[in-house]
């Protein structure tokens, strides 16, 4: 068997990256480990990854061929999710305050799973979706997570027996509830409570006449190790309640809507210093440092970042303050104070983890256009081309593209769903793949 040509290192300078602007390095493996966390951590659970938090196509590409569903928000995310050939049944469209114009859109491509808390979205799917299916999303006690929800979605339990009364009084089939313990969640109690809530839902969906099958216990998961709960705390917590209210047999589907604990590992960003750390700016030394990529407003997404410079010996550090490259006094990164060595123009700083709800929310104020992202793939995930014939679907890039074919090999043992991802290291606006239908 010929062996799998050997592919080239990341270079830190890459030959469209000239001119230092900031760029992106997508790390496309560590969607496999990640989805394998989680599967053996929540084994009941099926993850339906939240689009909204990194709509990269790659991502999507990549998750779409591990078997995830989908949590979609819009139509454009609909639109996304679909165009790769998803099936419907593997999205749900989790947000509960729908346009009329998307609920028609996937009431036309067989989208049946729909959240919704309030009575006047019930009178809009009744008169625009009667056949979907409904989730009844619940509101939590998320005070302590970093973005708390429940002050904008969800309904109280106080409420849900009159909305379950009004979908049975309007022809609707509510199919099970949902819920959401906050972005960033830092209590793992918080899924406990939320759970035996729904399953108290659930009781009172059956004594009304709907048939309560399904349930969404939302996302919340860590992205990163670090301060944050463990995840693995967080899985230990919810398989217990999980076995106490929804028992193996119930014939209850379980799903989630990860998205930070995918996405945030996945990225890292390298922006270059236009303006120096030099001089006396700040009390006690010092100065402020402009960096060429625009701000997230994530701000919470960002990891303490990396000179370049650093990884020599250890060189003195000096505090200072990090800005975006907008006219805008606000753009800044951090409310804090960072200890940095000296940096000179032309520095590189690499923020890694920054995966999550950063380029989705980036802005483009004053015409500052987001970093460019490069998707890397590791020869685990490759294999020669004569083997092509373990994946499905076909390559619509050239043999000649650098670095060659990248395909996901049946190691994975993902169930026919391998395909060509196409060059190990591009920007993500050269095509390649030609969709095909996921089921």
């Amino acid at each position: 068997m010929r062996q799998a040509t050997p592919q080239p290192a990341l270079p830190l300078s890459l030959s469209w990256q000239d001119g230092r602007d900031p760029f992106t390095v997508a790390d496309l493996d560590v969607l496999a480990s990640r989805h394998q966390l989680f599967r053996q951590a929540l084994p009941r659970v099926s993850p339906f990854y939240a689009v909204k938090c990194n709509n990269n196509p790659w991502v999507l590409r990549v998750l779409a061929a591990l078997g995830t569903g989908f949590d979609c928000a819009s139509q454009v995310e609909l639109e996304q999710v679909l165009g790769l050939g998803v099936a419907p049944s593997r999205i749900i469209y989790a947000n509960p305050c729908k346009p009329v114009s998307h609920i028609q859109y996937a009431a036309h491509h067989g989208v049946q799973l729909l959240t919704f808390d309030s009575e006047e979205e019930l009178i809009k799917l009744a008169q625009h979706y009667p056949g979907a299916r409904l989730v009844l999303r619940l509101c939590t006690q998320d005070s302590e997570s970093i973005f708390p929800l429940s002050a904008k979605f969800g309904a109280s339990l106080e409420l849900c027996e009159h909305l379950l009364k009004s979908a049975r009084d309007l022809g609707l089939a509510v199919v099970g509830t949902s819920f959401h313990v906050g972005s960033s969640c830092q209590t793992p109690h918080s899924f406990m409570q939320a759970i035996t809530n729904c399953r108290r839902v659930f009781k009172m969906g059956l004594r009304i006449g709907h048939d309560m099958s399904f349930l969404d216990i939302g996302g919340g998961f860590p992205g990163k190790e670090g301060p944050d709960p463990k995840f693995e705390e967080m899985a230990g917590v919810i398989n217990a309640t999980l076995a106490q209210d929804f028992p193996e047999g119930s014939g209850v589907e379980i799903i989630a809507e990860p998205g930070r604990f995918y996405a945030a590992p996945v990225s890292g960003q390298c922006p270059s210093v236009p303006w120096p750390l030099v001089g006396h700016a700040l009390p006690g030394g010092g100065g402020l440092v402009v960096l060429c990529f625009p701000t997230p407003v994530s701000l919470q997404a960002l990891g303490t970042p990396m000179s370049l410079q650093a990884l020599g010996p250890e060189p003195p550090l000096f505090s200072c303050l990090l800005f975006g490259p907008t006219c805008d006094a606000f753009d800044k990164l951090f409310l804090e104070e960072l200890q940095l060595p000296e940096l000179d123009v032309g520095d590189w700083l690499v923020f890694p983890a920054m995966g999550a709800y950063t380029s989705t929310m980036t802005s483009t104020f004053n015409g500052f256009p987001p970093a460019s992202i490069c998707c890397t793939l590791g020869p685990e995930l490759r294999c020669p081309e004569e083997e092509r014939g373990w994946a499905v679907g076909v390559c619509a890039c050239h043999k000649s593209a650098p670095g060659g074919h990248a395909w996901n090999v049946r190691q994975l043992a993902l169930t026919g769903a391998l395909r060509c991802l196409g060059p190990c290291f591009y920007p993500v606006s050269d095509p390649c793949v030609v969709p095909q239908k996921f089921t």
